[in-house]
């Protein structure tokens, strides 16, 4: 042992016997590194089954996730444009409420929805409603928690509105059976081209002047017809919108007992 601790002397023998015995402990391992292997490489079938069953969950629970968050991202983004909506006319109201659309009347010659505000939030009949795109619609109806709005469309609404480019006045009904407008008493040689903005004239006491309502989109101006035929698309989504923004106009007031438009200087009824 000394002189192997000094010298080395055994070196060579002890890597003679190495290369002998080094085969048998690898051949006495071999059973065990098998199962070893074996073990951590073969994982039964009913193992795999709940592995990619955890996984499935896994993966429909984030892309549920992931649709919430892409619908709160439109969402955002529609508030957003209503908002900035509002930036553009922001003169012509002093208060303004965003209200969630609760219901939509299924009755093809109606065009109404019901609305999360009412009196509670001091909505009022007459109220108007607009969108992102334009001018949705009044509220004719006001509950405690809800209420009643008819959108321009519907045939029992009529609008007045005013042509963008050259300031003709004009009364824009709802045609519901195309979910359009019609602009009605209009001669045939009128001043109205495809492509015409119609915005709100601010006559009538409910809508605020300048807000976008429709384009013309057809003119029929045969002479043998006591008008002409004119057809206005609305530029608000109204059978897309989820949230509406009710406005309460600074320059007017609702005579609540007969409807009828005053001043917030004058009090009292027009005749």
């Amino acid at each position: 042992m000394v002189l192997d601790h000094r010298y080395h002397a055994t070196n060579f023998i002890r890597s003679t016997l190495s290369v002998v015995v080094d085969p048998l402990r690898y051949l006495v391992n071999l059973p065990f590194d098998i199962t070893d292997w074996a073990s951590q490489s073969f994982v039964s079938r009913s193992t795999l089954q709940e592995e990619n069953q955890t996984l499935r969950i896994k993966n429909e629970l984030l892309n549920a996730r992931l649709q919430k968050y892409a619908s709160l991202k439109a969402e955002n983004a529609n508030l957003r444009s209503l908002l900035k909506s509002v930036d553009k006319n922001e003169e012509s109201f002093e208060q303004v409420l965003v209200a969630e659309i609760l219901s939509v009347d299924l009755d093809p010659f109606r065009k109404q929805i019901v609305i999360n505000k009412g009196t509670d939030a001091n909505v009022y009949i007459g109220q108007p409603l607009i969108g992102a795109q334009g001018v949705i619609g009044k509220v004719v109806h006001v509950g405690h928690m809800t209420s009643t709005a008819m959108l321009i469309t519907d045939p029992s609404h009529s609008l007045p509105v005013q042509n963008n480019r050259n300031g003709v006045r004009g009364v824009a009904v709802g045609n519901p059976k195309k979910n359009q407008l019609s602009l009605i008493h209009q001669p045939t040689n009128t001043d109205i081209k495809q492509g015409d903005l119609l915005v709100t004239s601010g006559l009538g006491c409910f809508f605020p002047p300048g807000y976008p309502a429709g384009k013309v989109t057809n003119i029929n101006t045969n002479p043998s017809l006591p008008f002409a035929e004119i057809i206005v698309e609305p530029t608000a989504q109204l059978d897309r919108n989820r949230e509406v923004l009710l406005i309460w106009p600074s320059h007017y007031q609702m005579a609540q007992e007969h409807g009828e438009c005053v001043t917030p200087g004058n009090k009292e009824k027009k005749q």
